[in-house]
């Protein structure tokens, strides 16, 4: 059944009974919401309504603690904050799951407090409440890795903290090897990573593509973990003075072998947001100037567009319509 649905043996994949209906395109797009998925949605209402009952219910189809995609949906969510609390105090049975919860969505809400900007351009305020609220997502994340040691997601995403409150390599290195080996091929790891090594976070050129393809160069066909290779190209084009550089030969041949042995080889599984992993390949691909795996990737995605993963591209919603409607 499961190989049937995911596609595994080289079969098409068949409808997924959790998809959420396509809306209404506008450019032949449509931004991609709650992964796509339909239990997804409903623990997002549940979330958005404050309700701790429903959200537990509504988590029973994922494994929180090592799906850092559904975590990050709730991590994002305005105002989850003002409820998680209760949660952390009074359901014991559950208080590694609200805790969970409680400090990614802290890490969240601090970054939305700092923003963007530059550091020199960042108010001695905002850093004060980033700083804070950091804080509060360490002690969480630290106490949810203890209650529940087989997870991996505390430790992920302790990595985001870890960069944002500058505690050094060694510190951050610890929590890596932490996450890794409660799984050696999870994704957001490996993409926390790429971004801990880039020059602006005191890395050093070319180490987060070198990490990047040994990761991948372990996993099996068909893994998302491709994706890494992907992150790291568009991470080097980002810290890079030149905007064609990743139209090398050599990058586009690399970008196009990942993608065919991840998202487009046949044992690969689609998972609730697999979109995100297809818009990374597109995002990554088309700054390459790649013309033969880029638009299989477009037809793949049938419109479906991932804001975060277009999030550092110029005009962004207008590059993706083109692409699209081209491929």
């Amino acid at each position: 059944m499961f190989g049937k649905l995911f596609g595994r043996g080289g079969q098409r994949p068949e409808a997924d009974p959790w998809a959420l209906p396509a809306p209404r395109r506008k450019n032949g797009m449509y931004t991609l919401q709650a992964l796509g998925d339909t239990r997804v949605l409903t623990l997002v209402h549940a979330a958005e309504a404050g309700d701790w009952e429903s959200v537990k219910a509504a988590l029973v189809p994922f494994d929180l603690g090592h799906d850092d995609q559904v975590l990050g949906e709730l991590a994002e969510l305005p105002g989850v904050q003002d409820w998680i609390g209760r949660a952390v105090e009074e359901d014991k049975e559950h208080r590694a799951t609200a805790l969970l919860i409680s400090g990614a969505r802290y890490i969240s809400w601090g970054w939305e407090a700092r923003t963007r900007a530059r550091a020199a351009d960042v108010s001695p305020q905002q850093w004060r409440v980033f700083r804070e609220r950091l804080v509060i997502a360490e002690e969480q994340l630290l106490k949810a890795a203890e209650l529940r040691p087989e997870w991996v997601s505390p430790w992920c995403r302790l990595l985001t903290s870890g960069r944002g409150m500058s505690l050094g390599p060694a510190v951050n290195e610890t929590r890596r090897d932490a996450a890794l080996r409660r799984d050696p091929l999870d994704l957001a790891t490996h993409v926390q990573w790429v971004s801990q090594l880039q020059p602006r976070w005191g890395g050093e050129p070319g180490q987060a593509l070198a990490f990047a393809r040994k990761a991948f160069a372990g996993a099996p066909d068909g893994h998302r973990l491709g994706c890494v290779v992907a992150v790291a190209h568009i991470e080097d084009w980002m810290e890079s003075d030149d905007a064609d550089c990743l139209k090398h030969p050599v990058v586009r041949a690399e970008l196009s072998e990942a993608a065919e042995r991840s998202i487009l080889h046949p044992a690969h599984q689609r998972r609730p947001g697999w979109q995100h992993d297809f818009n990374t390949f597109a995002v990554a691909l088309s700054l390459a100037g790649e013309n033969n795996t880029c638009p299989r990737v477009f037809r793949e995605l049938k419109g479906a567009y991932t804001p975060e993963a277009w999030s550092y591209v110029a005009n962004a919603e207008k590059r993706y319509a083109y692409l699209a409607r081209h491929a």
